[in-house]
């Protein structure tokens, strides 16, 4: 199993930005077949340090990450809008053992 964590700092952080953003990765679901599990949070804390948006995926292997990394409407869709909209971003994949 593979864990592909993203975390998003948006260029506008509102309330609003916030949960659009969030629409927008959770419509990935039921759309992109390789994505086992999908679970989206926005943070409340708001600290210096602090992102405003996470994506969490869960896939059964490289080859589905593969898969979703190149799948369509992960590219057009989500993929542009978020890059439209953030302003960084960090993420880490990781084997669950």
């Amino acid at each position: 199993m593979i864990k592909h964590i993203v975390c998003f700092k948006l260029k506008d952080n509102s309330p609003e930005a916030c949960q659009r953003a969030r629409e927008v990765l959770l419509s990935m679901k039921g759309k992109v077949e390789q994505l086992r599990d999908i679970q989206v949070g926005i943070d409340f804390l708001h600290s210096e340090r602090s992102y405003d948006i996470i994506l969490e995926v869960l896939l059964d292997s490289r080859e589905d990450m593969e898969a979703y990394q190149n799948h369509p409407y992960h590219v057009e869709t989500v993929k542009t809008y978020m890059h439209r909209v953030r302003s960084g971003s960090v993420a880490v994949d990781y084997e669950i053992a």
